[in-house]
């Protein structure tokens, strides 16, 4: 192995790292699972530049980027990537009521039909969070 295939290497350890802190081992280990030949380019592409290179830097905590990540969630109307990213928000320190505050200020700034979708959204992920945790009891 090479210098540049070292640091690559490095790179996608730390952004598989991330992945599983943010995301949670269960989520990682089932996309892992259907890893393919048709996706698994791809899937090494977001392990390494949006978990290894940018989630992994310095400059903002988790806890923000999460915040940010829902926000332009609701601006781009990706309802499956802002379910995700709300369980993950939860793994970082954020609260319902932050998220709330996060889909009222994207209402003004993207949009009202976003932000009524979001909410829906998250109380969803909000009620399957409740009952897994109440069955775990």
């Amino acid at each position: 192995m090479d210098d540049r295939e070292r640091e690559q290497q490095e790179v996608k350890d730390q952004g598989m790292k991330m992945r599983r802190t943010v995301l949670g081992d269960a989520h990682v280990n089932r996309t892992i699972a259907n890893l393919n030949d048709f996706n698994r380019d791809f899937q090494d592409f977001i392990t390494r530049y949006a978990w290894g290179e940018v989630w992994s830097r310095p400059g903002l905590p988790l806890h923000t980027r999460s915040l940010l990540t829902l926000a332009m969630m609701v601006a781009l109307n990706r309802e499956d990537e802002f379910k995700m990213h709300v369980r993950a928000a939860f793994n970082n320190g954020v609260t319902r009521a932050e998220i709330q505050e996060v889909l009222l200020q994207s209402a003004i700034y993207c949009g009202l039909p976003a932000a009524n979708g979001a909410f829906h959204w998250a109380q969803q992920v909000f009620t399957a969070l409740d009952t897994e945790f109440s069955e775990s009891k």
